[in-house]
């Protein structure tokens, strides 16, 4: 800024007058915020005040635009300005306060990550847009509630990086239904930011459910619980992707939908939502219920004029077997197909799955045999304990294991033995590691070959479920009530998943796992710089882990950010939640 004239006069580049009336004592930033189209746009120009000699008002003139320069160096011209008078001693002025800000470094990393995968854009820049995008970071940072979330906005710089208003539990639960309501809409809009105008011809799809416990809810319903949890509500969520493994859709139905209720609905959403044609649906299938295409779902893809891949379950092998429509020698180790009424079958035994259900199968026995022996004990030095309940005991084992097909238990006085079918044995073991995947995709489209890897794809959304249930997103506990809420809590933990994805994908080579890299990055935090009336937080420079992991991602932090003390707060405080 040396080149701005100092003196009393300023000569004007419009018509090369001098005008003794402009007194550049009076110079100062003049800085404002706009918002044109959803975007916000930041104006500093260089001004000077002055009382014009002929009709004697205080007028301003602008002397420069400054709006291509930095906060930090827009904070430094107006600290400049304002001690203009003793710039000499200016790195001693006394009224300069520093305090500890909030934390700063996940929370922008998490920004910019969102942007790059075009959630920022897909939720927009309205204020509810802004509140997803916080709970989606939220549910990244620290799985809980939206008490939780709230809380930890009060630890971190959400709304100075997020530009966001003061908000409470009660706007974030608003927030839920609103992204329910527009789930389409953003879905639709990630869909064409990831993939343009030239959207993939093969999805994966499958279904999943999760448990509840405590608070009741809307669509809580006792089905086929996939946690094992027995005698727990649950909800069933059914999850599509594109080829890549990357989330396109996330569907919630209600506790006892079967697998085949949820396809329909995958239909009109890759038909109508996002327009796409001549689609192959790779869907998983599942012992319980006999897979998830049935033939009413077939039709339903037929007259979409979709394909299908999927696997059919050992029953239904079974059945093909006795009908001839192949033969046991057909399952080799290399991929073998069979075609029958135009519908092919690929034919394959796993040979490492045969020996991991051969273990499995014995390790049962053995446990089998083990409680056999303390019942037996037990009874040898306890005369008058009956036998009878060991039996009972030792039997409700033995189903729950899955091995009663071949193993049993007689009374011999009292003493307890196991009989084993050896015959129903080897027939149990014959289908170890074989499976068979269906499809109707013609051969000139796909050979058997490619069939048989689009389906192990579905190891992709395998992978997703994992983090939604069990590793970084935590689905449940939900901790909502309503449908809208449940909705919108599913969706957030999708949504999260994306930005998972792709921060793996940067921090992939290091050795830190995803949240551990999360919580080195919160750690670093900002320094509130107070400067008489001028308030703004500056950002230290990141070391050792942090700086590996933001190089890793190609972030740089600023070196200063907005210090707005926004005040965010729970309105159901938690001390008195505790008794």
């Amino acid at each position: 800024m040396e080149n701005i004239a100092t003196n009393t006069y300023f000569q004007t580049p419009i018509d090369n007058k001098c005008y003794s009336c402009y007194n550049v004592d009076t110079m100062f930033i003049d800085s404002s915020k706009s918002v044109q189209r959803g975007k916000i746009y930041i104006r500093h120009l260089l001004r000077d005040s002055y009382r014009d000699k002929i009709d004697g008002k205080v007028k301003h003139r602008t002397l420069g635009n400054l709006s291509h320069c930095s906060d930090a160096e827009i904070s430094a011209i107006k600290l400049a300005l304002k001690n203009k008078g003793n710039l000499a001693n200016l790195g001693n002025i006394k009224d300069i306060k520093q305090k500890q800000g909030l934390r700063i470094g996940v929370v922008y990393t998490l920004k910019i990550i969102a942007e790059r995968v075009g959630l920022t854009k897909a939720l927009g820049a309205t204020r509810e847009g802004k509140l997803g995008l916080w709970q989606v970071m939220a549910r990244f940072i620290d799985q809980g509630s939206r008490l939780s979330a709230v809380r930890l906005a009060e630890s971190h710089a959400t709304c100075d990086i997020l530009g966001l208003e003061a908000f409470n539990e009660d706007h974030l639960y608003a927030n839920l239904a609103w992204l329910s309501s527009h789930q389409e809409e953003i879905e639709k809009r990630l869909f064409r930011s990831h993939y343009g105008h030239n959207p993939p011809q093969l999805f994966l799809y499958d279904v999943s459910s999760t448990y509840l416990e405590g608070m009741p809810n809307s669509l809580s319903a006792f089905g086929y619980n996939r946690d094992g949890k027995r005698g727990k509500p649950q909800l069933v969520f059914g999850l599509l992707t594109g080829p890549d493994g990357t989330p396109v859709a996330v569907r919630v139905f209600a506790g006892n939908t079967a697998d085949t209720g949820t396809v329909a609905e995958q239909i009109r959403i890759l038909a109508k939502s996002f327009g796409v044609e001549g689609v192959t649906l790779v869907a998983g299938t599942h012992e319980v219920g006999g897979g998830m295409l049935k033939q009413s779902q077939i039709t339903q893809l037929n007259e979409a004029h979709f394909h299908y891949i999927t696997a059919i379950t050992k029953p239904q092998i079974k059945t093909l077997l006795r009908e001839g429509v192949f033969q046991m020698g057909l399952f080799e180790d290399n991929i073998c197909e069979v075609a029958s009424e135009g519908v092919r079958y690929i034919l394959r035994r796993n040979p490492e799955r045969v020996k991991e259900i051969a273990a499995s199968r014995e390790n049962k026995f053995s446990t089998v045999q083990r409680l056999l022996e303390q019942r037996n004990s037990y009874l040898a030095g306890h005369p008058r304990a009956s036998a009878k309940v060991a039996h009972r005991e030792l039997e409700a084992r033995i189903k729950k294991l899955e091995i009663d097909g071949w193993v049993k238990v007689v009374e011999k006085g009292s003493v307890l033995a196991i009989e084993i079918d050896e015959e129903a044995k080897r027939e149990q073991a014959t289908l170890d590691g074989c499976y068979v995947i269906k499809t109707d995709l013609p051969v000139e489209i796909a050979a058997a070959e490619i069939v048989h890897e689009r389906y192990k794809d579905l190891a992709l959304v395998e992978h997703a479920f994992r983090t939604f249930k069990r590793d970084l997103l935590e689905i449940q506990p939900t901790y909502v009530r309503t449908e809208a809420s449940t909705r919108g809590h599913v969706f957030v933990v999708m949504l999260a998943y994306l930005l998972e994805r792709e921060l793996n994908r940067y921090w992939h080579g290091l050795e830190l796992t995803i949240a551990e890299g999360i919580d080195r990055l919160g750690t670093l935090c900002g320094t509130e710089i107070e400067i008489g009336q001028e308030r703004y937080q500056t950002v230290p420079e990141a070391t050792g882990s942090c700086k590996q992991l933001l190089n890793a991602a190609n972030i740089k932090l600023p070196e200063v950010l907005p210090l707005t003390k926004t005040h965010v707060a729970t309105r159901k405080k938690l001390v008195p939640a505790r008794y």
